[in-house]
């Protein structure tokens, strides 16, 4: 059976550096790692992802922002589905300053060019539809209707703990090492993960405790919490996972 890797690849959770240590194993020239993106209805969205996979046939990994759950499923085709989990204040933070930097005039750079970190966060949390800085992870979990569940931290947490890996950006050398040792597993021989640093900032260094210190004092600690409140799902996902990588 033909096995490829497809990357769910969320914005700001080390997805860049994902896609470098596979570019590093399968070749963009040749077509063996291959992106696109996709439409937001989640019908047509989850067509062309399939047929995106078999008009490739060379193609060993696929990555993409905007592909949505379920992992697609095919008779002589196994998908293997990757992703990773960053704790989600830290993530909006990394956001705004990616943003921030970026040019276009799309939405968010545009936002964030014309603000601080508080009125980005204001900005978006006051839209009720954008989840770029509410529950973020679940949105794209919850797309998983699949579950038969109907609540949003239901569907998120039965899709998460459905998957054969989730990575964590707190500890992404001992995610790279399990991921290889699946993907090793599943007849990608020979495959070696490295530890690229792509799109990262100064912020770095700085431990997750003291990066959302900073956070809160930038934003106050009425904003802070309710930041915190409005992404209590996610918390509650990041929690999970990083009692995967830290029991």
């Amino acid at each position: 059976m033909r096995k490829v890797i497809l990357h769910y690849h969320l914005f700001k959770n080390a997805g860049t550096s994902l896609d470098a240590a596979f570019k590093e194993n399968f070749s963009e020239e040749k077509g063996e790692w291959v992106t696109k993106e996709f439409p937001n209805p989640p019908a047509a969205n989850r067509e062309q992802v399939r047929q995106w996979i078999l008009d490739n046939p060379q193609a060993k990994c696929f990555s993409s922002h905007t592909a949505i759950f379920p992992v697609p499923k095919f008779d002589d085709i196994e998908v293997i589905p990757v992703i990773f989990f960053r704790h989600p204040i830290d993530r909006i933070s990394s956001a705004y300053s990616f943003e921030k930097k970026q040019g276009g005039n799309n939405f968010g750079p545009t936002l964030a060019r014309n603000t601080t970190l508080s009125g980005y966060i204001e900005t978006r949390l006051s839209l009720t539809h954008d989840r770029q800085c509410r529950n973020f992870h679940s949105h794209r979990l919850s797309s998983n209707t699949l579950t038969g569940a109907s609540d949003e931290i239901t569907i998120s947490k039965e899709t998460m703990h459905s998957l054969p890996f989730i990575g964590l950006v707190e500890n992404y050398s001992q995610s790279l090492l399990k991921l290889e040792e699946l993907l090793l597993d599943n007849g990608f021989e020979s495959i070696s993960l490295k530890s690229f640093t792509e799109n990262s900032s100064s912020r770095v260094s700085l431990s997750l405790r003291d990066k959302l210190l900073e956070i809160e004092q930038k934003l106050g600690s009425e904003l802070f919490n309710l930041l915190n409140s409005c992404n209590s799902i996610d918390l509650s996902l990041w929690e999970d996972v990083f009692k995967l990588y830290n029991d």
